[in-house]
């Protein structure tokens, strides 16, 4: 019997817009094609992407086909999930390519290796296992924690905002310390641990449940369980010598193709002073324009995206910066709600909130989640 995705068996046509889940894309092919190799290093794929499979709707009633799990697919080759045999861990897999991104396996294996790991202040994806791809010396899987967007479930109070803050400072001040410019912070490359979610969330839809995509994934709150945010995606970072002096590295754009310094110019940027500008556009344009209620960070914020990179304070001092500003907010301030500028229905929410922040005091809940 040919396996899914390689039948040339005529089907009937689909709707304009309708996905014929019944058979692998080609996307969903690489995984299938080295499921066994990745079993044998310890780490099994999703029922789907096991040769042979046949989907689990065929002949049943009474269910959407979505809401079977292994209706869920991979949009792309490059990230995959697993779960490891050993200890039954969820883990994610990205495929890397040297060729493309040269430095992303030796900086990300630094960034976690057992010197750097344990230390509190690390906010780098850790890196678990490398594993070598048999058929394609060019590409190397890098083993990871399974994460999830840093915004999804949404920021509910002032204290939640400041602990994301503190934890993206101290974790761009642990990388600058060890003279590693990440060179693409952005929406994309900052995620969050599953702390909030005890059963963990489907890798195809993280608002569904893992194994019963009809069920919402269950979930508390950052304040009731917080998470830890980490950077990912080192294809662009590049790690320097503090011995030959401030570092001047080509221009290249990563996913905020806002930097003022390339606007307008070719000539070779410091990177940190860039790194700064991320950090400081992505809390811009991502927190501050969608969250009310922070207006305590427009002066920090506005100094880090300064047009002119000489004029933006060092991680050192966005860091000393914070600390103070964090000091002055009173614990009142830290369980306010902050609404979304869109939302409509603020006022309800602001008294239901009420009864919220009184359950978290009688919980013994900090204003500021502490893990």
């Amino acid at each position: 019997m040919p396996e899914p995705g390689t039948s040339t068996t005529p089907k009937p046509a689909l709707m304009p817009g309708i996905i014929d889940r019944t058979l692998l894309r080609p996307a969903e092919e690489f995984w299938r094609d080295h499921q066994k190799w990745l079993q044998d290093c310890g780490y099994m794929l999703r029922p789907r992407y096991v040769p042979g499979w046949q989907p689990s709707w065929i002949g049943k009633s009474g269910k959407l086909i979505l809401e079977y799990e292994d209706a869920q697919i991979i949009v792309g080759t490059t990230i995959g999930d697993a779960t490891r045999i050993s200890d039954g861990a969820y883990v994610t897999l990205k495929v890397v390519a040297s060729s493309i991104n040269g430095h992303e396996v030796e900086i990300a294996t630094f960034l976690s290796s057992q010197a750097l790991r344990t230390d509190p202040h690390n906010h780098c994806v850790p890196i678990y296992e490398t594993l070598k791809m048999p058929d394609d010396d060019d590409k190397t899987i890098l083993v990871m924690p399974f994460l999830r967007s840093w915004y999804n479930p949404r920021l509910q109070t002032v204290g939640e905002a400041v602990d994301l803050f503190g934890q993206l400072f101290e974790g761009l001040q642990f990388m600058h310390k060890h003279h590693v410019a990440h060179r693409d912070i952005s929406d994309l490359n900052v995620m969050m641990d599953g702390a909030m979610y005890p059963n963990s969330w489907h890798p195809c839809n993280n608002d569904l449940d893992r194994f019963d995509p009809s069920l919402p994934a269950k979930h508390y709150t950052r304040s009731e369980r917080p998470p830890k945010y980490y950077f990912i995606d080192f294809g662009l970072s590049r790690r320097y010598d503090p011995k030959d002096g401030p570092p001047l590295e080509p221009i290249i754009r990563g996913g905020d193709k806002s930097v003022p310094e390339f606007q307008n110019s070719n000539a070779p940027c410091n990177p940190f002073p860039t790194d700064i500008y991320y950090m400081g556009n992505f809390i811009r344009e991502q927190v501050l324009q969608v969250y009310k209620g922070l207006g305590f960070m427009e002066s920090l914020v506005a100094d880090m995206v300064q047009d002119d990179p000489a004029k933006r304070p060092s991680i050192d001092e966005v860091a000393t910066r914070f600390s103070i500003i964090r000091k002055k907010l009173g614990t009142i301030k830290l369980r306010s709600r902050i609404g979304r500028r869109t939302e409509i229905f603020g006022l309800v929410r602001d008294l239901a909130h009420i009864f919220t922040s009184a359950k978290y005091v009688l919980q013994g809940i900090d204003p500021i989640p502490t893990r």
